[in-house]
């Protein structure tokens, strides 16, 4: 019976010593989220190999060559069939004007139309019907940053009162190929990590086990700000800085120790 007993506190020792060394290793594997050694059971002479988890970040620098905006007509009439006509000429016009800048059709978006009824309120009495406000909105896409800034000011001028921009962004026209760029080099960062640190502990870098990107950060459409003054009506053309956008990946790679 004590026999029993000695062999069976004997195994519960040897579990306990077993699980406080997987606990240690996985808190040192894990102090830092550039690289982590984490040893599986059995390595070592005769067993399976050790992994270690590197992570790399890669960023490219972009520069935004195209300008999109939102233009809109907006204009009341007595009667709506006026406002609709009025409405329909004025977009024309506009829409006119940027083919005349060669903004392709295909980047031009016609996006909503309203139609609602205007009243003038009276401190006495019922209201009274004044007309009918319609409104038009259509996207565009200047795929020429260089000509975005006059095609703003050829709208406005085309337009007059009745046209409002908003909405203005510059955007990345092919941000994958720079985002294939950020991946090749986040990639390059995690193996020289991986091989300094399995050169420091004595080991062999072996194959990559996975691979998984855990962020990818492309721009979004960078908005601009934009008020209409009479220097920007003197210029002709709204004046456009496109400055540079960043595009970051970051990966994790497992891979197998010798």
């Amino acid at each position: 019976m004590n026999r029993s007993l000695t062999i069976s506190a004997k195994g519960a020792l040897v579990a306990l010593v077993v699980a406080m060394a997987v606990a240690v290793a996985y808190l040192l594997g894990n102090d830092g989220n550039s690289a982590q050694a984490a040893p599986t059971p059995g390595s070592g002479a005769g067993g399976r190999p050790g992994t270690m988890v590197t992570t790399g970040t890669g960023k490219t620098f972009g520069v935004p060559d195209e300008l999109a905006f939102t233009v809109s007509v907006g204009l009341v009439r007595p009667t709506l069939d006026e406002a609709m006509s009025a409405a329909d000429d004025r977009m024309s016009a506009v829409l006119a004007t940027l083919d005349r800048l060669g903004v392709h059709r295909s980047d031009v978006q016609t996006t909503g139309l309203q139609m609602n009824a205007v009243y003038d309120y009276h401190a006495y009495g019922p209201p009274t019907l004044r007309g009918y406000h319609v409104s038009q909105r259509a996207q565009v896409l200047v795929r020429d940053l260089a000509s975005g800034g006059r095609a703003v000011g050829a709208v406005v001028r085309t337009g007059g009162n009745d046209v409002r921009v908003s909405g203005l962004g510059l955007r990345i026209a092919d941000p994958d190929s720079l985002l294939a760029a950020s991946r090749a080099a986040a990639v390059k960062e995690a193996t020289a990590k991986a091989r300094e640190y399995a050169a420091a502990t004595g080991q062999t870098l072996g194959s990559v086990r996975s691979l998984r990107e855990v962020r990818a950060s492309a721009p979004a459409p960078r908005p601009l700000s934009f008020h209409r003054a009479a220097a920007f009506d003197a210029a002709k053309a709204l004046p456009v800085r496109a400055g540079k956008d960043t595009l970051a990946v970051t990966v994790r790679i497992v891979w197998s120790l010798r």
